[in-house]
């Protein structure tokens, strides 16, 4: 099966998930050398250039250690919640800033739970229904009750989608997901919700009813979601219902990498080869990011793993467009990345001159100690 085509919009129909849970991996294209490109012919050179745009923007997702982390404490929530239907199911709230990965991480865990249980239970139930074991759903700024109760329904082609109150939707996806034997509910950008509104209240009790009656895990993915008081029980007296989600809901981040100490520096200089091995670029080497450039890549990306990869991918798009067939600081310097990492490089950049800071192993500290020593 075809993995082109494959976006966000499409991981809100069962469909779509399907396609992607079932993409095979992508096939890296072949290295070729410099000589060899220049012998393709136009037609050859035009379908070569085209793989490996679409190879390089799709290079992830990196097993990084913040998603290890977070595959390992997913697993123990989702299995620990095999509860008897009577009992109400911990959540879980990945909270965390933009470009950290969650989306990506949470999609990723949900692809391998999605096909563990298939391989144990099979692709239909016990009463002849289509097993879904994950639904997703996607949330906007306009979302309500009963948008969100048809956006549960969407995701499984019900034909009552058209008409019903948010009640009947609320009965009608409880029905799907019983008969389908869905086990995860993801809500993706949660943030979305103003929580102290009516209808972000209207929505937390609704929460609170699929905790109790669905026999699924609700896994929502978010930015502020602390803040923004769906974890906190300070405000018990004058929301109880939101301090009650906290109580059952277990929150989970993830944090960008760090160079403040000797095992941040490792894990950060460890990416940077995974990546280097699937670039497809002629003059691609080992070293040309973790040893040339892991300095400039941290100051670039500010250590996000979005930052990185966008960078990473135009980088290499601007690189095979030129024929520079290599990633080097003038390539980079030439490519725009995201706005944040933008404004956050000068800071880090001005540190890494003044040795302040450093991705090496050893600490700038340290060096300035064996410097001081040998003059």
């Amino acid at each position: 099966m075809s993995t082109a085509g494959l976006d966000n919009l499409t991981l809100a129909r069962k469909e779509g998930w399907q396609q992607f849970v079932d993409a095979p991996a992508r096939t890296r294209p072949e290295l070729l050398s410099r000589k060899q490109i220049r012998a393709l012919g136009d037609q050859a050179r035009a379908s070569y250039d085209r793989s490996r745009r679409e190879w390089h923007a799709n290079l992830g997702p990196l097993r990084t250690p913040q998603l290890a982390e977070l595959h390992d404490d997913l697993w123990d929530i989702v299995d620990s919640n095999a509860h008897d239907g009577d009992k109400a199911k911990g959540a879980v709230a990945i909270d965390a800033f933009p470009g950290l990965g969650k989306t990506t991480s949470v999609l990723a865990f949900a692809k391998r739970f999605h096909l563990r249980e298939i391989a144990e239970h099979g692709s239909l139930t016990s009463e002849g229904h289509e097993r879904w074991p994950v639904c997703r759903v996607g949330l906007t700024g306009n979302t309500g009750l009963k948008d969100f109760n048809r956006a549960m329904l969407e995701f499984f082609a019900h034909p009552g989608i058209g008409r019903g109150t948010a009640s009947q939707y609320a009965t009608r996806a409880l029905d799907c997901m019983v008969s389908c034997h869905v086990r995860l509910l993801i809500v993706d950008d949660l943030h979305f919700l103003r929580w102290r509104a009516n209808s972000g209240v209207e929505i937390s009790n609704h929460f609170k009813y699929i905790a109790n009656e669905y026999p699924v895990t609700l896994i929502f993915i978010g930015v502020g979601l602390a803040r923004r008081g769906l974890l906190d029980e300070a405000d018990a007296a004058s929301d109880p219902v939101l301090a009650q989600i906290g109580r059952r809901t277990t929150r989970l981040g993830m944090g960008p990498f760090l160079v403040d100490n000797a095992v941040h520096r490792r894990q950060w200089r460890a990416i940077l080869p995974a990546i280097e091995q699937r670039l497809v670029l002629a003059d691609a080497r080992p070293g040309m990011l973790a040893d040339d450039l892991s300095d400039y890549l941290f100051a670039r990306s500010t250590g996000h793993i979005g930052s990185l990869m966008t960078l990473i991918n135009r980088g290499c798009q601007w690189a095979v467009r030129i024929g520079a067939e290599r990633l080097d600081q003038t390539v980079l310097d030439s490519v725009k990345n995201d706005a944040a990492a933008e404004n956050g490089r000068r800071e880090l950049e001005a540190a890494f001159t003044a040795r302040r800071l450093t991705t090496a192993i050893t600490s700038p500290a340290a060096g300035a100690r064996r410097r001081a020593a040998t003059s």
